[in-house]
């Protein structure tokens, strides 16, 4: 197993997000909602790019000896992707091409919060949901199908993320209890 410099997969990772959206659904959304999706992948695709996640999730790769060309594209996709249960998905990984997708919270799942907590902490739990997704799919990388196992080590390793960036902020604490 190869391992490379973390430099070089800071890089690779960063170069690999990008924004898509899905045409038929952009074509049938209201001009409102496809701002409002249009802005929250801006900020979860610059969010999943910053150096020091993105060192985070170097250090991740390192300690769990993830191979360096399993990921091939990291999507940041427009709109929410719903499964047949009524829930939306986070994240999905697609192990045969190496794609990882990212999915935002529906509009309305935002609108509600936005009418019960300040936009800070909204915005927070939303970048944070976006993080612990990417970190979760990245994971599933190496644990194909050990959901449990996956999920244990998304909560410990984001926590780590969140007590070295924000020791000492509520909102950072109050997110950790809400998502895990």
């Amino acid at each position: 197993m190869v391992l490379v410099s973390v430099n070089m997969i800071h890089s690779e990772l960063s170069q690999k997000i990008r924004v898509v959206a899905n045409q038929k659904k952009v074509d049938n959304c209201s001009e409102h909602k496809l701002n409002f999706y249009n802005n929250y992948a801006k900020v979860v695709s610059e969010t999943l790019k910053k150096p020091f996640f993105q060192k985070f999730l170097h250090w991740i790769i390192r300690k769990e000896q993830i191979e360096k060309n399993v990921v091939n594209d990291i999507q940041v996709r427009v709109f929410p992707f719903q499964k047949e249960n009524g829930n939306c998905l986070a994240g999905r990984c697609y192990h045969n091409n190496g794609v990882i997708l990212i999915f935002p919270k529906k509009h309305s799942f935002v609108e509600r919060k936005l009418e019960n907590h300040k936009k800070r902490k909204v915005r927070f739990y939303l970048k944070s949901r976006a993080m612990a997704a990417l970190i979760h799919e990245l994971l599933h990388v190496k644990y194909k199908g050990k959901e449990n196992k996956v999920r244990k080590l998304t909560q410990k390793y984001f926590h780590i993320f969140i007590e070295l960036n924000n020791p000492d902020d509520p909102i950072a604490k109050n997110t950790l209890q809400v998502m895990f």
